[in-house]
């Protein structure tokens, strides 16, 4: 896959999930509308929150709203694809903002490639991950490990996906992950047993994508997203 358009590469804090769904729609829009050339993706954390895709999962959710309440944990529904999962600190979350449609490749070829980037992403710390074809995302044993979920507007991409590395899993005992009972969660650093921090996994996780998509990313600090014509 290589993409034909110069693609920005921006790292952002610990960033709420409203806020990072905003910016995504900003570029999302700003793309379509022709006022932004550059392809973009953001790396980041988020704040403890569960999200819901297309399928729902509110259902899948297994604690009340007085548990989520008192521990200032948000659910948000927004419009990518898979059921309910957990974002909390000591989880990579890339969100590539793509002109897929220029690049010629459809949603699951897409979807294989992100797979391939934390695949690869999860080797380099001695994570041997695999596929699961009922599942997309990676797999350690019977436990997942990374997921995805994407969104397509007008040829665009958006939202995208999450790779364990040394966040909390308790959350995750709070909903059936991705819709799917008796499923466990793991990360890089239960895998392996030791401490493996999100700094040590940005930058393989960047040099992945940039190998699968065929481009040399132009880095951007979060500080200068204001010059992007959002």
């Amino acid at each position: 896959m290589t993409i034909p358009n110069e693609c920005l590469y921006i790292e952002l804090p610990l960033t709420d999930y409203r806020e990072a769904w905003d910016l995504q729609q900003k570029i999302v829009r700003a793309k379509t509308e022709n006022r932004l050339v550059e392809d973009v993706i953001l790396a980041l954390e988020h704040p403890p929150v569960f999200t819901l895709g297309r399928r729902g999962g509110r259902e899948n959710l297994c604690v009340s709203e007085d548990v989520l309440a008192r521990e200032g944990i948000d659910v948000v529904k927004a419009e990518r694809g898979g059921d309910i999962t957990y974002h909390g600190p000591g989880q990579v979350v890339v969100y590539p903002l793509l002109n897929i449609q220029r690049a010629r490749i459809g949603v699951a070829d897409f979807v294989t490639v992100l797979e391939d980037v934390m695949i690869r992403t999860a080797d380099a710390f001695g994570v041997r991950a695999r596929r699961n074809p009922l599942n997309r995302g990676i797999w350690v044993g019977n436990s997942k490990l990374g997921s995805i979920g994407l969104a397509v507007r007008k040829g665009v991409s958006f939202h995208g996906m999450a790779l364990n590395v040394n966040l909390d899993l308790t959350h995750f005992s709070w909903i059936n992950p991705c819709g799917l009972k008796n499923v466990g969660m793991t990360s890089l650093s239960k895998v392996r047993a030791q401490k493996i921090t999100v700094n040590d996994v940005q930058p393989e996780i960047k040099k992945n994508l940039e190998r699968h998509l065929g481009i040399e990313f132009k880095p951007m600090d979060a500080e200068t997203l204001s010059s992007l014509p959002l």
